[in-house]
């Protein structure tokens, strides 16, 4: 699961940097070339004269030209700031521990007139860099609505009783990715919204690559399902998978 994770960010990481790059070099700073043919032909004409002075003198001359024009590149910055961005937050999501959820029940006492009020922890908290996964064994469920900065979520329903009426599952990131597994005999309705990212949903072929996109699916039989779920989400980048188990 953290191998594919890791893959997904990296495959963006790499398409974006692309892009900058030949923004970067053709249309905001396309002098970048000429440092470059500069830094290159001093480099070679150098170390074809290094036995003379001159020679070593113009190859670290190109080298430092050369250096200097890379680092000054946004493309650059934007790769080093994503892996300290990533390194940051595998850091905490390592640090944080798994919580025990226990619902806190108020009880009416006898004689006492006044409201139930029956408070329960919510599945999942918002945090800004946190791993959200619901358990791998029977659990309770409760309705899901949270919003996180750089955050994965794994919601499987398959290990839990869902209430009559309608579930609903809202999921709000700036950088993510959310999976959710779906029993076969469970209607669905999906809203997403994504500025940069894929979606794969149900059994489709291929994946919907989105950009700035809102993509609305919902099983035939969701109106009249007496059981149903709604699952609202909204990413800045990321990567929306819904499948039937």
């Amino acid at each position: 699961m953290f191998q594919r994770i890791k893959k997904d960010f990296a495959g963006w990481i790499v398409i974006i940097a692309g892009f900058l790059l030949l923004l970067e070099i053709f249309v905001l700073h396309p002098g970048l070339i000429f440092s470059f043919l500069v830094s290159i032909g001093l480099m070679y004409y150098g170390k074809k004269g290094r036995k003379r002075k001159i020679g070593k003198l113009m190859f670290w001359a190109g080298l430092l030209v050369l250096l200097i024009s890379v680092l000054n590149m946004f493309t650059v910055k934007f790769l080093l700031f994503s892996l300290l961005f990533y390194w940051f937050v595998q850091y905490i999501q390592k640090k944080n521990n798994k919580e025990v959820i226990k619902p806190i029940i108020k009880h009416k006492e006898a004689g006492d007139a006044d409201e139930v009020i029956i408070k329960k922890e919510p599945m999942f908290r918002n945090r800004l860099f946190h791993r959200n996964e619901t358990p791998d064994h029977v659990y309770e469920w409760k309705d899901i609505n949270i919003q996180t900065g750089a955050s994965d979520t794994i919601i499987d329903l398959s290990y839990t009783v869902l209430p009559q009426g309608e579930t609903v599952i809202a999921v709000r990131n700036l950088v993510g990715n959310v999976k959710i597994y779906i029993p076969y005999d469970l209607e669905v309705s999906i809203n997403h919204s994504v500025l940069l990212g894929s979606a794969y949903i149900f059994d489709e072929e291929n994946a919907v690559n989105a950009f700035n996109m809102n993509i609305m699916r919902s099983s035939t039989g969701f109106d009249q399902a007496e059981t149903r779920v709604k699952i609202i989400t909204s990413f800045l980048v990321g990567n929306l998978e819904v499948k039937r188990i």
